[in-house]
C-alpha cells in the first residue's frame, strides 16, 4: 500500500506508527526528525514516536510532537488481570505526557456519537472516568491526598446538537478552567487487527472526525488555550484499504510466477484504482468504513481499560484494586 494509493482514496492516517511505516516503506530509509522507541511489557508493546522537526512533519502529515501508541492484543481476551496490566502502561504513559500539580483542575472530553457503537468510544470512556470535581466543590472532606479535580464531558456530535463540538468544549474550558484537557476519540486504521487493541496517546490534540474523512475544528493548545492530550483507539478500517491490499497479496502471488511476469508487471496503484472504486460505489472510497460484528464488547472494553488509566493516571493516591470501587 504507497502513499499515492492511500491519497487518491482520501484515506487519513490517523496512526502516527502508520504514517511512519508508510513513509518509511516508500523511502526505505528513517525519517529525517522523526525519532522512534520502543518499549515492551508482558501484555503490550509501546512505541514512541517523536516528530521533531518541520520535514517529518511535513511528510507524515503529523504535527510536531509526541505520540504514544500502545499495542495490546490481549485486550481481546477475557482476562482482568491482563486488563489491569494495560490499564496501567497506559497510566503510566499518558503521566509522562503531563507535569501537574497535585489539585490540578482536568477536563475530560469524551468524543463521538453515542447512538453508533463504532464512534460511542469517547462517550462510554466518560461514563467510566471517576470524577471528582463536584467533591471538590461540596463534599471537600471525601477528598484524600492525590486526587486531582476531574470533570468530564460528552459533547456529542454536530449531526446530533447542531453546534461544533469545538464551540461546546470552549465554552466549558472557559466556564471550568481546567490545566490540561483529555480527549477520547474513535480512530480510523489500516490494519484490521488493530481494531480495539492499540490505543495512541499525542500531546498534539485532536481534529474530531478527522478519521472518517469528516474534518472539524481542532481541539488542541492553540484553539481552547490549554494543553490537549489525545488518546484513540482505532474502530473501523477503511473499505478501500482492505481492498487494496487483497490486491497487493494478489500481486505478491503472481510476481512469484514466471508464466504471469507479463501481467505482473503492469500491476500497480493506478491500474487498482479504478478496480477499488468500482467495487466501493456508490460511496466515495474513503468514506465507506468496516468494523467488526463484535464491536460492542470491544468497544465496551477498551473504554474500561482507557477510563481505568487516565483514572489512575489523575489520582495517583488510588490503587488499580481500589478504582473498581468509585466506578458509579
Amino acid at each position: 500500500m504507497d502513499t499515492h494509493f492511500i491519497k487518491n482514496n482520501n484515506i487519513s492516517l490517523d496512526l502516527a506508527v502508520e504514517a511512519r511505516e508508510i513513509v518509511r516503506g516508500q523511502t526505505g530509509q528513517e525519517i529525517p526528525g522523526c525519532i522512534m522507541e520502543k518499549e515492551t511489557y508482558n501484555n503490550a508493546t509501546v512505541t514512541i514516536v517523536r516528530v521533531v522537526e518541520k520535514y517529518a512533519e511535513e511528510i507524515m502529515g503529523k504535527p510536531q510532537g509526541n505520540y504514544i501508541t500502545i499495542d495490546a492484543p490481549s485486550i481481546r481476551d477475557n482476562s482482568k488481570q491482563a486488563h489491569q496490566d494495560i490499564a496501567e502502561i497506559l497510566a503510566k504513559q499518558l503521566s509522562a505526557l503531563f507535569n501537574l500539580p497535585e489539585h490540578a483542575n482536568v477536563l475530560v472530553v469524551g468524543l463521538g456519537n453515542w447512538n453508533a457503537t463504532p464512534d460511542a468510544l469517547g462517550p462510554k470512556v466518560v461514563g467510566m472516568t471517576l470524577v471528582t470535581r463536584h467533591m471538590y466543590n461540596y463534599a471537600p472532606e471525601e477528598i484524600r491526598g492525590g486526587m486531582r479535580s476531574v470533570s468530564a464531558l460528552s459533547p456529542g456530535v454536530l449531526g446530533l446538537t447542531g453546534i461544533e463540538t469545538a464551540e461546546i468544549i470552549k465554552g466549558v474550558v472557559e466556564r471550568v478552567k481546567p490545566e490540561l484537557v483529555i480527549a477520547v476519540d474513535a480512530l480510523a486504521s489500516r490494519s484490521v487487527e488493530r481494531i480495539g487493541t492499540t490505543i495512541q496517546l499525542a500531546d498534539t490534540g485532536i481534529a474530531p472526525g478527522s478519521g472518517v474523512g469528516n474534518k472539524r475544528t481542532g481541539l488542541n493548545k492553540e484553539t481552547l488555550g490549554v494543553p490537549v492530550i489525545a488518546i484513540g483507539v482505532p474502530t473501523v478500517v477503511p473499505a478501500a484499504i482492505i481492498a487494496g491490499e487483497t490486491l497487493d497479496r494478489l500481486v505478491e502471488q503472481v510476481k512469484d510466477k514466471p508464466e504471469l511476469q507479463g501481467i505482473y508487471q503492469n500491476m500497480n496503484s493506478e491500474t487498482f484504482q479504478p478496480i477499488v472504486n468500482a467495487i466501493l460505489q456508490p460511496y466515495t472510497s474513503g468514506q465507506l468504513m468496516v468494523t467488526p460484528k463484535e464491536i460492542d464488547s470491544l468497544i465496551e472494553t477498551t473504554a474500561r481499560v482507557i477510563a481505568g488509566g487516565i483514572s489512575l493516571a489523575l489520582h495517583p493516591a488510588i490503587s488499580v484494586e481500589e478504582y473498581s470501587q468509585y466506578l458509579h
